[in-house]
């Protein structure tokens, strides 16, 4: 990877999740400030179109199922090799299927804990070895009473990476290393964050975000991307936070912005 002039010189970092949204919105800003950047994906077609737009050499793109044990003790040979250490572990992978309570299958619940809640875990496992003392772990949760009719268990293990998050700031401690999540309300991506929803679901979705949240609006993935670089790089006292970027959704607020 070639090295560039900027705030995240000499930086390392790892984003999960990064080829497309908010974790290729992560990315952009680390390698347009210099930083050395290892991202992962699972969809061929989207880790191609991360290639094609990230400048070329300023960031290794490697397909990872974070699913995958396999996949995710490989990732931490990759990440050795290209990078050595890591400053900055982003783990924003994640899935979401919409199924209300009669749809949800045995293998659809496994799929969205295995990806979401033990995916994250044993990823930050795997890497903790590489990470230099005095780091940081930002994860993507979601923002807490965002109910949407069919997301049980994306909600459900979404609030377990939170717990997480609150167990491995603590043992991380003695290392400095931060732990901290960010809790993305509605954001506009291309999927919306939801695989398998019609056009006219997502319009609907698109509909709700914007009525619903006190903001008016829904966020951008640059937006979410500002927070979780705040989070990993800035806020240097703290950690074990869950923050908010949704507008206000998930703070009580009454009455929107018209």
């Amino acid at each position: 990877m070639s090295k560039a002039a900027g705030r995240y010189a000499g930086k390392k970092a790892v984003v999960t999740g990064g080829t497309h949204g908010m974790g290729l919105a992560i990315v952009k800003a680390l390698v347009a400030e210099g930083a050395e950047v290892v991202l992962t994906g699972r969809n061929e077609k989207k880790i191609e179109e991360a290639r094609s737009e990230l400048p070329a050499g300023s960031a290794y793109v490697t397909r990872s199922d974070a699913a995958s044990m396999a996949d995710v003790r490989a990732l931490a040979d990759t990440v050795q090799r290209e990078l050595g250490r890591v400053d900055y572990l982003f783990v924003n992978h994640g899935i979401a299927e919409v199924q209300v309570l009669e749809e949800v299958t045995e293998d659809s619940w496994d799929r969205s804990f295995a990806i979401n809640a033990k995916g994250a875990f044993f990823t930050v496992q795997s890497l903790s070895p590489l990470l230099n003392d005095g780091g940081a772990i930002v994860f993507t949760t979601v923002a807490n009473d965002l109910t949407f009719p069919g997301l049980s268990a994306y909600a459900g293990s979404k609030e377990a990476v939170r717990a997480i998050t609150q167990v491995l700031a603590a043992e991380l401690l003695p290392r400095r290393i931060r732990v901290n999540a960010i809790a993305p309300g509605y954001i506009k991506t291309p999927t919306m964050g939801v695989a398998g929803m019609t056009d006219e679901e997502r319009r609907a979705f698109e509909k709700q975000g914007a009525e619903t949240t006190p903001l008016g609006r829904m966020g951008t993935s640059e937006e979410v991307a500002a927070a979780a670089l705040f989070l990993a790089v800035d806020a240097t006292f703290t950690t074990n936070v869950e923050l908010p970027v949704d507008g206000g959704f998930a703070q009580g607020l009454t009455g929107a912005v018209h």
